[in-house]
């Protein structure tokens, strides 16, 4: 019997795997490859919000996590793909530069928020009133990532590449049997798609249509990630990654002249340099109303588990809510209130 059956191989999927691997346990992985927002993803990592100059929340705990988690996998699969880069916020206003060391001076955030101004001249931006500087960023790979670590499973033998048939789920009061496997328990980590999943399907689980691009600018002399409306990427070889839009009505993945207009405008707003689109992606990230995951137990059915609604953040999030989630399943640790699935099952009693 194996000890657990896992339903997605996206970041939840594969942040569910590696712990469980790292503790001894026997996992199956089953994917199609159907959800894309992991393969697609930004993958930033930025402890602030600097949207609203606000703490992420838990920041400082799943930076720490997130660390060993990405270094161990490195290992595993010998390939690099967690790149520690400076973000820096461009100001528009001296107004921006005043609320920028305003924030800094916040408990929360002053570990974070550099108090320096930061003069460099990029070639290809202009940048009259400078940058702040948010310290411990950085960005994953999740293409490579992905890639990496299912070519992993499969060396493994633990890796299914079929779509889940929920019709050939038969659950027992103490396991699951799914075709020719047992497990004691069952992760659902589908991102999106849990909209399919007829046993937690009536979550609200919304999706955010997020578009990036990649351009090539030979002008554009970028070494740091640049942020503000949108963020600028340097990937290499004058390659850039753009992103993202916030889309809360579409619901396909499929890329869209809107998203991709916006995205230029945005552009325009930073660098005054010439540019070319190479490559044009969309994807529906798993979202949640009060912005936080969804992990814990189904109500009824008590071998069945999810870990969904990492939204935007999958990247910090992932090690740290599959972490919290298998104590929850191993050794009974309480889970935090916000991110417990209970917390919509009450409402209904």
């Amino acid at each position: 019997m194996i000890d657990y059956l896992i339903v997605g191989s996206g970041l939840a999927g594969i942040s569910f795997s590696e712990i469980a691997l790292k503790n001894n346990k026997s996992i199956l992985v089953i994917d199609d490859k159907s959800q894309v927002s992991s393969r697609v993803a930004g993958g930033l990592y930025n402890p602030v919000i600097l949207k609203r100059f606000s703490e992420v929340w838990k920041a400082e705990e799943q930076l720490a996590l997130m660390e060993e988690f990405y270094k161990n996998i490195e290992l595993k699969i010998q390939t690099k793909v967690n790149f520690k880069l400076p973000i820096l916020r461009k100001f528009f206003s001296i107004e921006e530069q005043n609320n920028w060391f305003a924030a800094s001076d916040k408990p929360l955030l002053a570990p974070f928020l550099s108090t320096k101004l930061i003069f460099t001249k990029f070639s290809g931006i202009n940048s009259p009133y400078d940058y702040g500087e948010v310290l411990h960023t950085g960005y994953v790979d999740t293409a490579l990532l992905l890639d990496q670590y299912q070519q992993y499973l499969v060396e493994n033998n633990v890796l299914l590449r079929e779509s889940f048939d929920y019709s050939k789920l038969i659950i027992n009061s103490d396991y699951v049997s799914y075709k020719d496997y047992q497990a004691k328990n069952i992760i659902f980590a589908e991102g999106f798609g849990l909209h399919a999943n007829p046993f937690f399907q009536d979550l609200p689980l919304d999706g955010t249509k997020g578009e990036l691009l990649i351009i090539k600018s030979p002008e554009l002399n970028l070494d740091v990630i640049v942020n503000t409306s949108v963020f600028i990427l340097p990937l290499g070889n004058d390659l850039f990654k753009v992103g993202a839009t916030y889309n809360w009505k579409d619901k396909t993945d499929l890329p869209t002249e809107e998203g991709k207009s916006e995205l230029v405008d945005r552009i325009k707003e930073i660098i005054n340099c010439d540019f070319e689109i190479i490559s044009h992606f969309g994807g529906v990230r798993p979202t949640v109303r009060d912005r936080r995951p969804i992990i814990g137990t189904h109500n009824v059915h008590k071998s069945l588990h999810l870990l969904n609604g990492l939204g935007t953040r999958g990247v910090m999030l992932g090690p740290a809510m599959a972490k919290d989630l298998f104590y929850y399943i191993e050794n009974k640790t309480e889970l935090d209130p916000v991110v417990d699935i209970n917390r919509f099952y009450k409402k209904r009693k």
